[in-house]
């Protein structure tokens, strides 16, 4: 478009995903513009700074493996890093390698718009600002767009309101105040036992109870952080050909093959190791038989009764509506145990719904509770959130929102047919959050950098997934998530938690060493499944 800045890639998003990626097409000779909302570098790690906010993946294992000079200057602090340190890390990161002279923040991508002339992308911002680009990339992350609450009235409510995934940067204290918090997802399961400390009183509305276990979080020791860095290259590769990218020894047995004292003993050990995978892969069939399955998930509720001490208020966190592991398992700290003090109270908004938020606090169908303060835990629009939240326009004008109304398709999760050189990490159709973020991160942005290379070297204008490929890969991702238990859950994984949104599975569950292999092979077979537009030959 004339006029408007041009270069040769735009990349959405400045966290981890876009942060690499940034780097890796510097190495490529492209000019790069990285277009952030935030104010800062880290992505959902800038955005969610609630209390207690951290991790489920081991720090060591949740960082990059790109640069080994980085590997070893830089040293974790704990078992499970905190948001402040990831958010340290990153910033780290984005000063070492002087990626921030191309990020502009505090700036929205509002559209995006392909023109079949010119094979390019002109990007719109919110500030008015038009970017002209041969290829975008968005790099938005899973976890970006936040989900309000379901409930009416939340304007008439005369105190503070606050949700996890946009807190005050200066943080909240609560001491001596009457909270109510309502959502028991992952943030609230972590911010829960932060702000009951504090608060006089606390009011905590449930809809389904989650399966969490124990972190067992603590410091690093100097022994363990010289360990660790002397095993990055032996380990990394472990982390690439694992299934969740974070290398775990293979069970070989099912659940229902062992006598229950072994199989109470396997959990045991796999509830001491405070992992998050530990007790899901302590057999083969967990996530694929449901009566093998039934034995983690009583597992995991004996663990609850065992630490809550009101039978009542235990059965009530203890969930029961779905497969143990088919909505994603939180690790805490001190979160069943919050539920044994006097000032901390539980209700099930199943049993009495919340009708709606008052001027004094929030009123279920039984009863009005009133509080000085609400905080919303109540979670993301995930995987496709961002991207829906962008007026996106392939050939012909196609909108990516009316192409996914009944669910997301894309190729390998990384392309969509109709939206040439665009490119999504770690997208619909890909591990995603079924792995170490971290791993699938640098695996999407390795691929979707050397295709850029190999179309340029074709001299093509354009690459574009074709709709046959795209449907083929759909229907895989569809027929591997069908031979588990995940699709029998109503998880975010489904999308289930948006109103009006497809019940879709949108992730790749083989794991992240066989997607890997997929993607290689397309690569290697000269990117099949893709088609390319070479400039016109002039007359």
């Amino acid at each position: 478009m004339s006029g408007s800045p041009s270069v040769d890639a735009v990349v959405v998003g400045a966290g981890f995903s876009g942060l690499y990626q940034l780097y890796r097409f510097r190495e490529l000779g492209l000019s790069t513009r990285v277009l952030e909302a935030g104010s800062g570098v880290g992505g959902t790690w800038w955005w969610n700074r609630y209390p207690g906010a951290r991790c489920d993946v081991e720090s060591y294992a949740y960082s990059y493996s790109f640069s080994k000079d980085l590997e070893q200057d830089w040293t974790w602090s704990e078992k499970y890093p905190t948001q402040p340190e990831i958010q340290r890390y990153a910033q780290h990161v984005a000063e070492r390698f002087d990626l921030l002279r191309d990020i502009t923040f505090d700036t929205r991508v509002e559209s995006a718009v392909w023109s079949d002339e010119r094979h390019r992308w002109t990007v719109t911002t919110d500030a008015g600002e038009t970017v002209d680009c041969r290829y975008l990339v968005f790099a938005t992350g899973c976890l970006s767009i936040s989900k309000g609450p379901e409930v009416p009235g939340v304007e008439n409510f005369r105190g503070p309101t606050y949700h996890t995934a946009h807190w005050p940067e200066g943080g909240v204290d609560f001491t001596g105040k009457r909270i109510a918090v309502i959502g028991t997802g992952s943030s609230g399961i972590q911010s829960i036992p932060i702000m009951a400390a504090q608060a006089s009183d606390t009011v905590v509305f449930q809809r389904t109870a989650c399966f969490s276990m124990p972190a067992g979080n603590r410091p690093l020791t100097e022994d363990e952080v010289v360990e660790q860095k002397a095993s990055y290259t032996t380990f990394r590769q472990a982390q690439r050909e694992s299934g969740f990218g974070v290398p775990i020894a293979l069970p070989t047995k099912s659940a229902l093959e062992v006598s229950d004292e072994e199989r109470a003993e396997r959990y045991e050990a796999a509830w001491a190791e405070g992992n998050l995978v530990a007790v899901l892969a302590s057999y083969t069939d967990t996530l694929t038989n449901r009566d093998a399955n039934d034995t983690a998930s009583e597992f995991v509720r004996s663990k609850i009764r065992e630490t809550v001490k009101d039978p009542e208020v235990a059965e009530l966190l203890s969930p029961r509506s779905f497969p143990y592991g088919t909505k994603r398992p939180c690790l805490d700290t001190g979160y069943y145990e919050t539920f044994n003090k006097d000032n901390v109270r539980l209700v099930d908004i199943r049993r009495t719904p919340i009708v709606e938020i008052t001027r004094d606090g929030v009123r279920t169908s039984d009863a009005e509770y009133a509080v000085d303060a609400i905080v919303f835990a109540t979670g993301f629009d995930a995987m496709t959130g961002a991207l829906a939240r962008v007026d996106i326009r392939g050939r012909a004008g196609a909108r990516l929102a009316e192409k996914w109304n009944e669910g997301p398709r894309a190729y390998l999760g990384v392309a969509v047919s109709g939206f040439p050189n665009m490119f999504t990490i770690t997208g619909p159709g890909s591990p995603s959050v079924m792995s170490n973020m971290m791993v699938s991160i640098e695996q999407h942005v390795d691929w979707v950098t050397d295709c850029v290379r190999w179309t340029r070297e074709q001299g093509a204008l354009a690459i574009e997934a074709s709709e046959a490929a795209q449907d083929d890969w759909v229907r895989h991702v569809e027929e591997v998530a069908n031979g588990t238990l995940f699709p029998t859950a109503d998880s975010w994984y489904m999308g289930s938690n948006v109103p009006g949104k497809p019940r879709v599975f949108m992730a790749y569950l083989a794991g992240v060493g066989v997607y890997r292999q997929h993607c290689d092979d397309v690569a290697r077979q000269g990117y099949t499944g893709f088609t390319t537009a070479l400039p016109t030959p002039a007359s």
